[in-house]
């Protein structure tokens, strides 16, 4: 049923999907075209209609861009951890990568995760401003691909 719906619908669900759920899956297209190996469950918080994950530095996560390869594949939704979860039905949305470095942009994407996750925030929010602003922690903003 779902291939007799037109691209862009699917990606309305997507973006439904995105406004709703607490975790997102993701993984970056390795060159040859292929999805990495490097998948895993994340935080995110929207900024607009931008995705931002902050992540360790030392992840391949924040590692692709830095190698040129920005194409990522987000799953949108809860399903726990991704080697037991069935991920794949979920809602995907195809993003670009690219580190976020703005110290405003940065703030204000801060200030969603802690909307967002309040009730863990008075842990991982200063861990989070803390890797940001020691380097041990990268902020990537994928931007939703048309």
């Amino acid at each position: 049923m779902l291939a007799a719906i037109p691209a862009s619908l699917r990606a309305s669900e997507a973006d439904i999907a995105l406004l709703d759920s607490n975790l997102i899956y993701l993984s970056p297209y390795q060159s040859d075209g292929s999805l990495s190996h490097c998948q895993a469950e994340v935080w995110y918080a929207m900024l607009g209609a931008d995705v931002f994950v902050c992540t360790a530095s030392r992840s391949w996560r924040a590692q692709a861009p830095l190698k040129g390869l920005v194409r990522t594949k987000l799953w949108i939704g809860d399903l726990g951890v991704w080697k037991s979860a069935d991920y794949e039905s979920l809602p995907t949305v195809v993003a670009e990568a690219r580190i976020e470095t703005d110290e405003k942009v940065l703030e204000l994407a801060l200030q969603q995760f802690g909307y967002k996750y309040s009730r863990e925030w008075g842990k991982w929010g200063p861990r989070f401003s803390r890797g940001l602003a020691d380097g041990s922690r990268t902020m990537l903003r994928y931007g939703l691909s048309a």
